[in-house]
């Protein structure tokens, strides 16, 4: 599914969003798949760019305040940051009809989003919209043909995900546009 649009301004280089993400490659052809049945023009022809991922700070800077400055922080914190190791089995439902994962442990990708949001003061978690901030991977929204169950048996060929958090992307969201702007190894 596409990312929730985030209003950033009239000019054109500021019609989509940043979002610092981890990829998760294990349930990429799942996501994917999902993303070309909701709206293609979020289907990224860049070969970098992990359509699945575990949001760590979105939305971020501005495409004009994506500075060498910013993003060496983002390096910092990034290299600062060993990688790990997680499971994606458990399906959950936000309030909101989110349908998505919950990675076990969270513990790290709290982490990684709070020294994010501690850099970045003026790009809160989600915006700001929500009290608490929960790690997850989206699968789907509730709809007349989504449920919580029939997203459940359409993950389940690729359920347990046993996956290594190893990088830091900076991906672009906007229709047609989406790709990947900077990566970071996590631990350098």
């Amino acid at each position: 599914m596409p990312a929730e649009p985030v209003p950033t301004g009239d000019r054109p280089e500021w019609r989509g969003h940043a979002v610092l993400q981890v990829p998760v490659p294990p349930l990429e052809p799942f996501v994917l798949a999902r993303t070309r049945h909701y709206d293609l023009d979020y289907v990224s022809a860049d070969p970098a760019f992990t359509h699945a991922h575990v949001t760590a700070l979105g939305p971020f800077l501005d495409l004009t305040d994506q500075t060498v400055e910013a993003l060496g922080q983002v390096g910092e914190i990034a290299s600062g940051t060993a990688p790990f190791d997680f499971t994606l089995d458990t399906v959950d439902t936000f309030p909101n009809g989110i349908v998505h994962l919950l990675p076990a442990p969270s513990a790290p990708f709290a982490q990684l989003t709070a020294q994010l949001a501690d850099a970045f003061p003026q790009c809160p978690p989600y915006a700001g919209r929500f009290a608490a901030v929960v790690p997850h991977l989206t699968l789907d929204a509730l709809g007349a043909d989504v449920s919580e169950a029939s997203t459940r048996a359409l993950v389940a060929p690729w359920l347990p995900a046993r996956c290594r958090a190893e990088r830091l992307d900076l991906a672009w969201y906007e229709p047609g546009r989406c790709r990947v702007l900077h990566s970071w190894r996590l631990g350098g």
